[in-house]
């Protein structure tokens, strides 16, 4: 396998490209899973807000416009190739691309010190996740994360004796806990497993997924599914009017954990479901 080198300009021009991409075009799942709900929603209420999510998001992509004002902070997944050579700082390179997406695109910048509160004035620094695969090429996802949602998240460290009944439980009190503030319908992705950082990331990892994506996994495709069911008997529904559709979908992810341990985070995501995709190098 050749050596494939990618600079850090590449880097940063897919990185703003696809910043600009996910805040004014939602993927197509995630637009199928809005018409999906808005035919099968039975509150006129519920139906009328659909509608306008579902409009809103037809005109965002015309217009190239963000299809919400919170335009995120800016998370980004790196999956690079074991013959990719960066050539250059790769963290560098993904900050000037956030920084050139957001002051370029006039998106709003949100990023600013935790206990200062002083805006950094272009909405890095980013956060980053890196992994690892065999090839040649560089996976890149953008997920702008709005903190309406993000600030309904929550984990949970229960104790083994308490069993999947009560991580199930803590993941319903979560989205009943969140009510309207998440803008509902939601997507919710739930961790189990791990230690307490990696049930967070797994959490949020699962909204990368596809909304129509069917788990392998037939244990966690039944938790998925009972979860689901519960959360939209909570009659929460779109911006929490009521209605039959408080969630979109529900994924689930599961990892090794302590004998000890039994972690489960919940990430809650709005239903502008953001995130997009790009490649560098060549897919071998």
């Amino acid at each position: 396998m050749d050596i494939k080198i990618i600079t850090e300009r590449e880097i940063s021009d897919k990185v703003a490209e696809l910043c600009i991409k996910a805040c004014c075009d939602l993927p197509d799942d995630v637009v199928c899973a809005l018409k999906g709900a808005l035919a099968r929603e039975t509150n006129p209420a519920a139906k009328s807000i659909l509608s306008q999510l579902v409009e809103n998001q037809r005109m965002a992509r015309e217009l190239n416009r963000p299809c919400c004002q919170d335009t995120g902070m800016t998370v980004v997944f790196i999956d690079m190739g074991n013959a990719v050579v960066v050539d250059g700082d790769l963290t560098r390179a993904v900050n000037d691309g956030v920084r050139r997406a957001y002051t370029e695109g006039y998106l709003r910048k949100s990023v600013l010190t935790a206990i200062s509160r002083k805006n950094t004035g272009d909405n890095t620094p980013a956060i980053i996740h890196l992994s690892s695969h065999v090839g040649s090429d560089m996976k890149i996802i953008v997920a702008p994360k709005g903190f309406g949602s993000e600030n309904m998240s929550r984990i949970a460290m229960l104790k083994p004796s308490q069993g999947i009944e009560a991580a199930l439980d803590f993941v319903v009190e979560t989205v009943k806990i969140a009510g309207a503030n998440p803008c509902p319908p939601v997507v919710v992705g739930v961790g189990i497993g791990g230690n307490f950082e990696e049930c967070a990331y797994l959490a949020k990892k699962q909204l990368l997924r596809p909304l129509n994506d069917i788990n392998p996994d037939p244990a966690l495709r039944e938790i998925e599914e009972t979860l689901l069911s519960r959360i939209n008997s909570l009659n929460i529904g779109p911006m929490g009017l009521g209605g039959d559709t408080t969630a979109l979908c529900v994924h689930v992810g599961e990892q090794h954990t302590h004998l000890a341990g039994f972690p489960v985070a919940v990430n809650m995501q709005c239903h502008a479901c953001r995130h997009a995709e790009g490649f560098l190098g060549s897919r071998e």
